[in-house]
């Protein structure tokens, strides 16, 4: 069993920054990669932003530019740190994690979701 724990959000004036933060804990022999997703009232899940074990990062065209992702392996802790934030930011912010749990087992698991809400 892993859990995801995810802290960070809040309420934030449109311009400003944030850092969410998600804590791998667990079965955990490798993290094969991480990622933030999030959930606006009415639409579908998106990714936001994504990161391998090996440091490889990916980006929605939405936060591109203004969103850095980072993973310490050691801590087994992602971060993301976005600014410029806009009231479209707003969302449930999901953490994600791929992970083995074995050498030869993996699976997929999901945090609880953080609350980000950006006021124009």
């Amino acid at each position: 069993q892993v859990q995801l724990v995810e802290s960070g959000g809040g309420l934030v004036q449109a311009g400003g920054s944030l850092r969410l933060s998600c804590a791998a804990s667990g079965s955990i022999f490798r993290i094969n990669n991480m990622g933030w997703y999030r959930q606006a009232p009415g639409k579908r899940r998106e990714l936001v932003a994504t990161i391998t074990g090996g440091g490889d990062t990916n980006y929605a065209d939405s936060v591109q530019g203004r969103s850095t992702i980072s993973l310490d392996s050691a801590m087994n802790t992602m971060l993301l740190q976005m600014s410029s934030l806009k009231p479209e930011d707003t969302a449930v912010y999901y953490c994600n994690a791929e992970v083995n749990v074995t050498p030869f087992r993996k699976y997929d698991w999901w945090g609880q979701g953080t609350q980000v809400t950006v006021s124009s």
